[in-house]
């Protein structure tokens, strides 16, 4: 979600405050911290100054070794750090800037944190996407430093390290599997890479803008052979990208190899961007990421590869944001795929956002009629956000690719300043009646069967399934027997799985495998597509 949107991105710099190249003078009403670019630095920076800070003792106390390195927020832990932010135009080498820590901030200004000892650490967003990927390469960081808050002077830092970038197949050892590990370096050789030029999309944007993903072929695959295969379109959910579908490429490849798997061709797609997640929908902000799909990238990648190319040899699967990118052009495009598998989807029926009503009277995604917080993430029967700790600290990070934005970028219609309207006030978290209108007219999945079920039902009637835990991590499963209870009442075929106890991370885990639904899924999706096959799942390792 993060590429030049239409000239906004310079808009905002432009009314933003810009950094400086000589030291500026202290005010004493807030709290402030010198941030500095080396003087060895070889070209000068811009980009959103992120300042974190934690409590000293309390990060030495959780780490291993007692040595803290990075000092960051997360969502799971959102309060225990604090984060200041500014926009910095132009940082010269040799050059400082100020940051005032009581300015943009989360949770609350520097000058209410409690006195004492802080470790502090400042990053340069050099692209304006940290709500999405955190530090990307290309950031500059300083070292941790220990300061004590209040200070009667202003701390230093400085961006001494430059975060490298993320090479696609330099996949860490300790996230792979076994049978990963194994045919990984068979996997490189043959999983090929996704780079399509879309016609529609880049008319739209007005300049070349790519698909991209990689495909990835069953071990003895013949290009010149006549057989063909059934193919999987399989996307990322939030925080995903290329690089990590490397690593899903090369856990398929392995699978398969192993016999965990039946052999198919898998198509594993990014739809991450500028904005966040595009999650594939046709969109007034984002551009006609569907249509493309369906009617530029298929095509070509069928004429290419030894696909089965019909409706009964084409699936969907996909996780949360992936899941609803799934469910969405299943039911979108009924006719084109034969089925979808999505897990943990986000909310496919406006009726319940994690939890809120959007349709219901002066509603407000923060609090409650009787002023108690909506909750947004949780663990194990602990809540650990509220919605609006969540859209605050995503405030705070940047305008650009957080999950809240995401869906904006995604449903919302377009404002006068060219960026999507906003489905709620970041403030006071009041709900606005006409945006959420035109999303429940677009893109409320349960109302789009609803409404069009007798001209769906012929292609899409026992092709949508969806697994989903009971005790999802950001309340999906809410969203979810909403929608079974439509499709129940519409009296369709369908296949919905809650399973009980399992998280938004532990979904697709059984004993030691977890990968485990994934291959499930995958041998159910082969049995539509070769009904009279004896193929057998071989047992895991």
């Amino acid at each position: 979600m993060f590429k030049p949107i239409r000239g906004a991105l310079a808009l905002v710099f432009a009314l933003l405050v810009t950094g400086t190249c000589a030291r500026e003078a202290v005010p004493a009403a807030h709290p402030f911290f010198q941030v500095g670019l080396p003087a060895t630095a070889t070209q000068p920076a811009s980009g959103r100054l992120l300042l974190f800070a934690t409590e000293a003792q309390a990060a030495r106390a959780a780490a291993k070794d007692g040595k803290v390195t990075e000092v960051d927020s997360s969502p799971f832990a959102p309060e225990q750090t604090a984060v200041a932010a500014r926009e910095v135009e132009r940082l010269v080498p040799g050059g400082q800037v100020l940051l005032d820590a009581d300015d943009e901030v989360f949770p609350d200004p520097f000058s209410r944190l409690p006195p004492g000892d802080y470790l502090v650490q400042a990053v340069l967003d050099t692209q304006h996407d940290y709500n999405y990927h955190g530090r990307n390469g290309g950031d500059l960081v300083s070292k941790v430093v220990q300061v004590h808050l209040p200070s009667t002077d202003a701390p230093a830092l400085e961006l001494t390290e430059t975060v490298p970038a993320r090479a696609a197949w330099d996949l860490p050892a300790r996230y792979l599997s076994e049978t990963t590990r194994k045919h990984l370096a068979e996997a490189r050789r043959q999983v090929q890479p996704v780079d399509f030029v879309s016609p529609s999309l880049s008319a739209f944007w007005g300049r070349p803008i790519h698909m991209r993903g990689w495909v990835v072929l069953p071990p003895g695959y013949d290009p010149a052979g006549h057989a063909t295969y059934p193919t999987v379109y399989q996307t990322h959910g939030f925080g995903g990208d290329l690089v990590t579908q490397a690593g899903t490429a090369a856990m398929v490849f392995g699978a398969m190899a192993e016999k965990q798997m039946p052999p198919m061709i898998w198509v594993v797609l990014d739809e991450s961007g500028p904005t966040g997640t595009h999650e594939f929908a046709d969109s007034v902000n984002n551009g006609p990421w569907g249509r493309a799909l369906t009617t530029e990238l298929i095509p070509m990648l069928e004429g290419r590869y030894r696909m089965d190319a019909r409706p009964s040899g084409r699936f969907l699967t996909g996780h949360s944001s992936g899941g609803w990118a799934t469910l969405w052009l299943q039911t979108r495009y009924p006719e084109i795929f034969g089925g979808t598998w999505s897990t943990s989807p986000d909310p496919s029926d406006f009726h319940d956002f994690t939890g809120v009503d959007l349709y219901a009277p002066h509603a407000n995604v923060y609090r409650r009629a009787d002023g108690a917080p909506y909750p947004l993430v949780r663990d194990k029967g602990k809540v650990l956000a509220s919605f609006e700790t969540f859209a605050r600290l995503e405030r705070v990070l940047g305008p650009y690719g957080g999950q809240m934005a995401s869906f904006e970028w995604v449903f919302s219609p377009r404002g006068a300043d060219g960026r999507p309207q906003p489905m709620f006030d970041r403030d006071t978290g009041t709900v606005d009646p006409a945006v959420v209108a035109y999303w429940s007219e677009h893109y409320d999945i349960a109302r789009r069967l609803k409404e069009h079920w007798p001209q769906l039902r012929p292609d899409l009637d026992g092709k949508i399934h969806l697994v989903v835990g009971t005790a999802d991590t950001f309340y999906l499963d809410g969203a979810a027997h909403r929608l079974k209870a439509v499709l129940d009442g519409l009296g369709a075929k369908s296949d919905f799985r809650f399973l009980p106890g399992r998280t938004h991370m532990d979904l697709y885990v059984q004993g030691t495998d977890r990968q485990a639904l994934l291959k499930q899924m995958a041998w159910e999706m082969y049995a539509v597509a070769r009904p009279a096959s004896r193929l057998k799942r071989a047992a895991a390792p």
